[in-house]
C-alpha cells in the first residue's frame, strides 16, 4: 500500500476536470466566439465567472470520425490528454470538437494538437 501512485485529483493535485453538463453551459459553449484549431482539433471556451477555479470538458466527436468503437476510442484518448493537463489551463468550460483527421494521429500529436487549441481558445479575447 505504501508504494501505490498518486491517484490523479488526490490530495495535493488539482481535481480532474468534469464533464460539462448543464445544457445551459453547452449553449454558452456552441456561441462562443473564444475559439481556435489546430489541425483536426478544434475548441470552443467561455471562462468562468467569478472565483469558481474549476474546469468542465466536453467532447463532440462526430459519426465522420468512424463507428461507434471509433469514436469512444478517440473521447478516452482525448479524456487522457484533458486529465493530465488540465491544471495548467485558465479555469473554464471546454468543448473540445474533432473532425476524420484525428484517427490517425500518434498520440504524442494528439496531445499537441489539443493542448496548442486550448491555449489558444483560453486567450482569445471576447468579442
Amino acid at each position: 500500500m505504501g508504494n501505490a501512485p498518486p491517484i490523479p485529483g488526490g490530495p495535493g493535485r488539482e481535481p480532474r476536470p468534469r464533464p460539462v453538463s448543464s445544457r445551459a453551459t453547452f449553449t454558452q459553449l456552441r456561441r462562443s466566439r473564444r475559439r481556435a484549431w489546430s489541425g483536426p482539433v478544434r475548441v470552443q471556451f467561455i471562462p468562468t465567472p467569478g472565483t469558481d477555479r474549476a474546469r468542465q470538458v466536453a467532447f463532440a466527436v462526430p459519426r465522420k470520425v468512424g463507428g461507434a468503437v471509433e469514436r469512444n476510442r478517440v473521447r478516452r484518448r482525448l479524456r487522457a490528454v484533458v486529465a493530465e493537463t488540465s491544471a495548467a489551463l485558465p479555469p473554464g468550460a471546454y468543448l473540445i470538437g474533432t473532425d476524420q483527421g484525428v484517427r490517425g494521429l500518434p498520440f504524442q500529436e494528439l496531445r499537441t494538437k489539443v493542448i496548442e487549441a486550448m491555449q489558444r481558445a483560453s486567450q482569445v479575447a471576447p468579442r
